[in-house]
This record gives C-alpha cells, sequence and structure tokens, in this order.
C-alpha cells in the first residue's frame, strides 16, 4: 500500500514538474517573439501589422539570434519584391524599414548562415557574366568587422542559364535552392558544395517518395539532418525528409492537414527546431499570410 501512495505521489511530481517546465517555456516563447500567444500544433497568423497596405507578403525568416525579422513583399501583381525587416526593441517591435541588401531589382528568397555572418538570396540585379539571362540569381552580403559588405553575385557554373532562387547554407557549407526553366517550369530542389569560396556544380537531391513533382523554397537544417520543401500542384504542400546519414533522403512525409490548408510555401524553422514560420494563402486570393506551428511533432521521423 506505501508503494502505491509512494508511486502515485512520484507521478504526481513528475507531473507537476512537467507541466511547469511547459508554462516556463511558453512565457520565455513569448518573451523571445513580442506575443501574446503561442502556437501549438495548429498553426496561428505571426505578426499581421508588419503588411504595407495592398501588398502580399511572401518569405519570412528569422536572424539567427533571434533578434530581426526579416520578411519580403511584393505587389498584388507580384512585381517589385522588397525585403523588409522589424527588430527586437524592449516590449514591442520597430517599425518596417527596408533591409540593408535590398535594391532597386527585385529581391527575394533570404537566409542567414548559421553563424549569422552571411546572407544569402535571389536578386534579378545584373550579373557580371554578360551571357546570362536577367533573372533571379544567388548574391551574398558577409558580415565583417560588424558592417555589411556590398552584395556579391554566387555563380552556380553548370545552372547559369537557369532561374536560381531560395539558397540556404549548411555547416558544412552545401548551398541548396531550387532551380527552373526561365518559364518556371521543372523547378526542383538543388545543392552545390562549397569549396574555397566557389560553388562545385549543382546536383539535384533526390528525395525519396516525391521525385516526379515539383519542388521549391527549401529549408534545410544547418546539420542537414532533415529537409523542409513545398511540392508544386494544385496547391503548394509542405513535406519533409530525413537524411539516412548516408546523404540519402527518406521516410519523406507530407505535413498534417493543419498545416497544409490553402497552400504553403517559404519555410523556415527557428534554431532550436520547435517553431515552423511559413506562408500561407489561396493563390489567386492574394490575402497571404506568415503563419507559425509547433513542429516538434511533425519532425519525428516515424
Amino acid at each position: 500500500r506505501l508503494f502505491v501512495v509512494m508511486n502515485r505521489l512520484k507521478i504526481t511530481v513528475v507531473c507537476a514538474i512537467s507541466f511547469l517546465s511547459c508554462k516556463n517555456q511558453n512565457e520565455e516563447a513569448k518573451r523571445q517573439f513580442l506575443t501574446e500567444k503561442i502556437p501549438d500544433s495548429v498553426p496561428i497568423v505571426f505578426n499581421n501589422a508588419i503588411l504595407p497596405d495592398n501588398t502580399i507578403i511572401h518569405k519570412g525568416i528569422f536572424s539567427p539570434d533571434l533578434k530581426t525579422y526579416y520578411y519580403t513583399v511584393s505587389d498584388k501583381d507580384f512585381t517589385n519584391f522588397d525585403i523588409y525587416y522589424i527588430r527586437k526593441l524592449e516590449r514591442e517591435w520597430s517599425a518596417p524599414r527596408t533591409a540593408f541588401f535590398n535594391s532597386i531589382y527585385d529581391d527575394h528568397g533570404m537566409s542567414f548562415a548559421p553563424d549569422g555572418n552571411t546572407v544569402y538570396f535571389s536578386s534579378t540585379r545584373p550579373v557580371p557574366i554578360r551571357s546570362m539571362p536577367q533573372t533571379w540569381h544567388i548574391w551574398k552580403s558577409d558580415k565583417v568587422n560588424g558592417a555589411w559588405t556590398t552584395p556579391v553575385f554566387v555563380d552556380i557554373p553548370n545552372l547559369r542559364d537557369k532561374l536560381v532562387s531560395h539558397p540556404i547554407i549548411t555547416n558544412a557549407g552545401s548551398l541548396y535552392f531550387h532551380a527552373s526553366n526561365l518559364d518556371y517550369s521543372e523547378m526542383d530542389i538543388y545543392f552545390a558544395k562549397g569549396v574555397n569560396n566557389t560553388f562545385q556544380k549543382a546536383e539535384r537531391v533526390l528525395i525519396a517518395l516525391v521525385p516526379d513533382v515539383g519542388k521549391c523554397t527549401p529549408y534545410v537544417a544547418p546539420d542537414e539532418d532533415f529537409l523542409v520543401f513545398a511540392t508544386i500542384g494544385n496547391q503548394l504542400d509542405l513535406w519533409v525528409s530525413f537524411n539516412d546519414g548516408q546523404g540519402n533522403w527518406t521516410k519523406t512525409k507530407r505535413f498534417s492537414d493543419k498545416i497544409n490548408t490553402l497552400g504553403q510555401g517559404n519555410p523556415s524553422i527557428t534554431p532550436d527546431k520547435k517553431f515552423l514560420f511559413f506562408t500561407t494563402g489561396a493563390y489567386q486570393e492574394k490575402k497571404w499570410n506568415v503563419k507559425w506551428v509547433n513542429i516538434e511533432s511533425e519532425l519525428q521521423k516515424n
């Protein structure tokens, strides 16, 4: 009888500690993201106040320290892509300003290196190679002695005649992105290994289960243990695929219907691998939102 009582007491104590830990984590997340509500497995809208009138919001990302949020907006006819940012103040987000790497051309598809010292993005600004078409290509800026350098073109030698966009780099220096023909056909995800500040020939990422559909807007974890991407069909759907440690992308699965509703793309995940941010909205409605959701259960392989 004493054993039963002690066992029940132990269970009660464990549950109480778990509850307090979860509560403390939620309070910390509220302070971290300057919000009153933290999502669970059901996505909620993130900070609608940042969207200018008569525009569409596209990709949104945090700097690795979570102190600055960058996001892309365009006109409703999908022209004039510009990148803005908001910075965390003591108790609120700052007013939006244009990003330091924004230009008079179209800019989009940005991501930071895991250490926060390089930003990669896609842009239609002219490249320094005359024979290349004017379309989306990859650019980057480095932080040197606390200041950001003038963006430079990132050459992917075997894709110079393609549209190349939405780059993201890993701890090992591999660059992932999507590429397509100039008319956006045959879009798929590629990666290129970095060697001596240049990138080798890009290779298509071979993902189990979904080889025959278009894929875009990749997010790859810094250690390359998983890859989140959108498939192109009647709507965009978000999927995840896991690296088996040998470079093979397996155990691929579609995210739940709670996430895949009206068409989703532009995924990014916080460094603690807890929250997924993504863009959602029906294509023709042109009323898109950035939503966020607790993604921990979705990142389980089984």
